[in-house]
């Protein structure tokens, strides 16, 4: 399908630029195109594996990406990713779209409520169990919907670490490349995985996440959150309109 072709571009700029996995954006777009929901989510998962390595490697050679918690949260996400993977063939599609949909107004609350960060401020200290515990949670949560985990990741980072905003981005699309890698090994095992369509979408995302990781070393950190912002209630409202409209 080469309509899908645009579509993994946008959603690769989406990823670089948020620090997203993509399934924010393209699980409600798939759902649009009419891909029922558990291929849209094993469609997404394919392209989060591709956007997330390729823009992880270009956050750290601009020194956007803090490893050293990345990988404690990112081992936990791995764990709970594949468990994640597992769970969703156990889910009507109805069930994971509602579970979406509250992870959507979740994160739209805890980042719009989160106090504003300078770049260059030191992130506060926390357990190394807390965090891999928290990578846990989020993978499970996160592969069974689709979605990369950043979502939930980055306004936790924000909101209670005290992360500047682009690095909390940075931290969160390494966080990706844990849980979707996870998630797409256990739905591959499974059987559950649409992976030609997958892999154009995830291809042609490259392009996009190079973009969006050039603009987002080029905007200011309060314009960068509004733009998040705007991005969780964009999802939220394509999401609703596939529901009952």
């Amino acid at each position: 399908m080469m309509e899908l072709i645009p579509v993994g571009i946008l959603v690769g700029a989406m990823s670089g630029f948020f620090g997203i996995g993509g399934g924010t954006i393209l699980v409600p777009i798939l759902l649009a195109m009419g891909f029922s929901t558990k291929d849209a989510i094993g469609i997404s998962i394919i392209q989060m594996v591709f956007s997330s390595i390729y823009g992880s490697y270009l956050n750290h050679k601009k020194g956007s990406l803090i490893v050293e918690d990345g990988i404690l949260v990112g081992l936990g996400g791995f764990i709970g990713g594949f468990i994640g993977g597992y769970i969703t063939q156990y889910f009507a599609d109805r069930v994971l779209e509602f579970l979406f949909l509250g992870l959507l107004f979740f994160a739209l609350f805890r980042l719009f409520t989160a106090k504003h960060v300078e770049e260059g401020s030191q992130t506060r200290t926390v357990n190394k169990a807390l965090l891999f515990s928290i990578g846990v949670v989020i993978g499970i949560f996160a592969i069974t919907l689709g979605v990369g985990g950043s979502i939930v990741l980055t306004p936790i980072l924000v909101g209670l670490l005290h992360y500047p905003i682009k690095k909390a981005v940075s931290a969160g699309l390494f966080f990706v490349v844990f849980s979707s890698v996870a998630g797409m090994s256990s739905r591959l095992l499974t059987g559950t995985i649409d992976f030609e369509n997958g892999l154009i979408v995830a291809i042609a995302s490259l392009i996009g996440v190079w973009i969006g990781i050039w603009l987002k070393e080029h905007i200011t950190s309060k314009k960068h959150k509004t733009a998040l912002l705007l991005m969780y209630v964009v999802a939220i409202v394509i999401l609703i309109n596939k529901m009952w409209f």
